[in-house]
């Protein structure tokens, strides 16, 4: 035992802390999940999803991102993705004004930069919780107060669970292990999992599905989940070679290495990116679109299955694929640094660094975007073949496994960092685990 990676976890009393501050926080989310914000009657709200035979593929849709916090109406019910949707428009701001970038590199500008995002995540959350209340409307017998109170109470309730969300987030990422945002979508799709499992054995059971349809879905599973390890942990290695330096009665340099260019550079930052763009419209659609022609309309074209909502989303995770990445590897400032050190890349010259890097970028930010739109928009295919259930399609492949596989990931890198840092042995005994840095 005294090898044993789980219980040198627990010997460790800073690594101890941190894993039981994440564990308390994703219980406190949880809870959060499952109490009706007032004003709701939830065995109304409960038959009414009951009621729908072939299921609601809006609220299955953001479910998935919630938990099921959506369908729960809790307090929790938007989750981040309103965080995520301002943080997504505050990025491009900064690209597109450049004196919001010049606020962002004086000093303390980063601050002030996340303070506004927090600010218009407020707006944001205000827009989407009183399209919650419009759709909630349309459910028989949910609302037991005042029309006008319940809006109120609804929006106010709804937009501080968001906030409180993104504030637990936060906690995570500086007292506990892992991405506190990501963890928190993370330990949504988990929580879906059982439940999902319990209604593929009795749709198997009552004949709805055909268990040989089910086996090859599971196959399907196992081998995306095997191919996501794969492409997270490949990198592209571009080798720098540092000439010698001497100063005063030493000599620096003249050591050669390299930067380790990953497949995919951003992760699934730009499938959870692509998502939460297209939530916020879609949300607002589905949910005043009843009353309003041309909204109805929208719905409908971007209903979640439907070839078009796809077609957006392939794009969508391609176009963040290359904003995040020159967000964070921009190649003008990693060539400006290795230049100040006195590196070069053998066979390039010097003023041509910068070039050689952006056409290494493109050439693996391109196939590994499209990898991660194949793999994203793997449930709507297993869906239309198999005859799955959204709620289950959605939680047996595509962006959950990118998700579930790659938060693994970089909380399992976290992990065994610090147990080396202890001078114990990490996670695995062959090889490394690889962080894909979300």
């Amino acid at each position: 035992m005294a090898n044993n990676a789980f219980t040198n976890m627990f010997r460790i009393k800073d690594l101890r802390e941190r894993i039981l501050f994440t564990v308390g926080v994703l219980a406190v989310f949880r809870l959060g999940s499952v109490l009706t914000i007032p004003g709701i009657d939830a065995k109304a709200l409960t038959d009414f999803f009951k009621s729908q035979v072939q299921g609601n593929a809006f609220v299955d849709y953001m479910d998935f991102f919630a938990g099921g916090a959506f369908s729960n109406f809790s307090v929790f019910m938007l989750g981040v993705m309103p965080y995520i949707s301002t943080q997504i428009l505050m990025q491009l701001a900064l690209i597109i004004f450049p004196s919001l970038k010049k606020v962002a590199e004086e000093d303390g500008g980063r601050k002030k930069i996340q303070s506004w995002t927090r600010i218009a995540t407020i707006g944001v959350a205000l827009i989407q919780s009183y399209a919650v209340t419009v759709y909630a409307a349309g459910i028989p017998g949910a609302i037991v107060i005042d029309r006008f109170a319940y809006t109120l109470i609804a929006m106010l309730t709804v937009t501080t669970g968001t906030m409180v969300t993104v504030w637990l987030g936060e906690q995570i990422t500086n007292r506990g292990i892992g991405n506190g945002i990501s963890m928190l979508i993370f330990a949504g799709i988990v929580a879906r999992l059982p439940g999902a499992t319990w209604e593929l054995v009795r749709m198997v059971q009552s004949g709805d599905l055909n268990p040989v349809f089910v086996i090859i879905a599971l196959i399907m599973f196992v081998a995306i989940v095997g191919l996501v390890v794969y492409e997270q942990q490949g990198q592209r290695k571009i080798p720098v070679h540092y000439a010698k330096r001497v100063v005063g009665r030493k000599m620096y340099g003249g050591q050669n290495t390299y930067i380790p260019f990953k497949i995919n550079p951003s992760g699934v930052i730009p499938v959870i990116f692509a998502s939460s763009f297209l939530t916020f419209p879609l949300q607002i659609a589905s949910s005043i679109g009843p009353n309003v022609k041309w909204l109805n309309n929208i719905a409908t074209f971007l209903r979640p299955h439907g070839i078009w909502y796809n077609i957006f989303y392939i794009l969508l995770i391609v176009f963040f694929a290359y904003f995040y990445t020159q967000v964070t590897l921009n190649p003008t400032e990693i060539a400006k640094q290795i230049r100040e050190n006195g590196g070069s890349i053998p066979g390039i010259r010097t003023d041509k660094t910068e070039e050689y890097m952006q056409r290494i970028l493109n050439r693996l930010i391109l196939p590994g975007s499209l990898y991660l739109a194949a793999i994203a928009v793997l449930p709507t295919i297993i869906q239309n073949l198999f005859g799955f259930p959204q709620s289950i399609s959605m939680l047996m492949g595509g962006t959950s496994l990118l998700i579930l596989v790659g938060v693994d990931l970089d909380t399992m890198s976290q992990i065994e960092a610090q147990l080396k840092m202890h001078h114990h042995e990490g996670l695995v005994k062959k090889g490394k685990i690889r962080s894909r840095n979300l």
